[in-house]
């Protein structure tokens, strides 16, 4: 995947390095937010989809237009979800779902949960920041979905489920792409949260969304819920702008992702998913649950 000249200045230069010191500071986020969020950054949005090919079919356009930068990046889409609840008794026991459009990368966890994600060894206790937790998902399996800028940045919960815990964790903001990954150890350092649910099909789950640079703001929209049972094709949250990355986390021998994926894979080992495609079938129920 070739990257741009403005991330090698970033990441590959001690200049470019001191500028994104100066970028992540929360003072100046903050203000990108501000900025994307007026009707100021409303001129970005035509040149933002001619540049990525951004298809706008089925998209929800705000009579007028959209008013900022961040009301197109967040827009809606109509058939989002495959209908969401409306047709959530269609989805086949068993199955579970990409929770979002972008590139998804399978990766087993191993031994003592020290893994790789994109050229970036980190512990999946530090990601988490619960050493029980991460225990649960000893030689389980990570799903871990890449959203580009041309995706949809809504998404969905993969299964059904009972919301046992949601943690949000601060973070420095640092991009997401391949090059930032060689240079840092972008998961331990992201802002994310994440959400450990119990599901009939495929026992504990974590889905976790990260954010990244230069906004990266994660809006999950069920924080506080009179139930904490959820769908599967439920909307769960949508990024602002800013790289953005999704991360489910399964126990051991939970499901076993489709073969027919693979024949899908691009230069980069990654598979393009679309946001409720079934992707993974479950391998077995899990009965017993131990206390949290």
């Amino acid at each position: 995947m070739k990257e741009s000249v403005s991330l090698r200045f970033l990441y590959g230069t001690a200049p470019g390095r001191l500028a994104l010191r100066l970028l992540i500071q929360p003072k100046i986020s903050k203000a990108a937010g501000r900025f994307l969020s007026s009707r100021a950054s409303a001129w970005i949005v035509p040149g933002y989809i001619r540049k990525h090919g951004i298809d706008m079919k089925g998209v929800e356009v705000p009579q007028g237009g959209f008013p900022s930068f961040n009301a197109f990046f967040t827009r809606r889409r109509r058939d989002a979800f495959a209908g969401a609840m409306s047709k959530a008794e269609n989805l086949r026991a068993g199955c579970l779902l990409s929770p979002c459009d972008g590139f998804l990368t399978p990766i087993p966890i191993r031994g003592n949960t020290i893994f790789d994600i994109k050229h970036t060894r980190f512990s999946l206790e530090d990601l988490l920041k619960d050493k029980a937790l991460a225990a649960r998902f000893r030689d389980g399996l990570a799903l871990v979905f890449r959203l580009t800028p041309a995706n949809y940045h809504r998404y969905c919960y993969a299964a059904d489920g009972t919301v046992l815990r949601h943690r949000r964790i601060a973070g420095k903001l640092h991009c997401v792409r391949p090059i930032a990954l060689r240079e840092i150890p972008v998961f331990a350092q992201n802002s994310r949260e994440y959400q450990l649910m119990r599901t009939k099909e495929f026992g504990l789950m974590v889905q976790m969304e990260i954010g990244a640079l230069l906004v990266g703001k994660i809006r999950n929209e069920r924080l506080t819920m009179e139930t904490n049972h959820v769908h599967a094709r439920e909307e769960k949250g949508y990024f602002e702008f800013g790289g953005s990355t999704i991360l489910l986390l399964l126990e051991k021998d939970a499901v076993s992702v489709r073969e027919e994926l693979y024949a899908r894979r691009n230069e980069d080992g990654e598979i393009p998913v679309r946001a409720g495609e079934e992707i993974a079938d479950g391998v077995a129920v899990c009965a017993v649950y131990s206390r949290l």
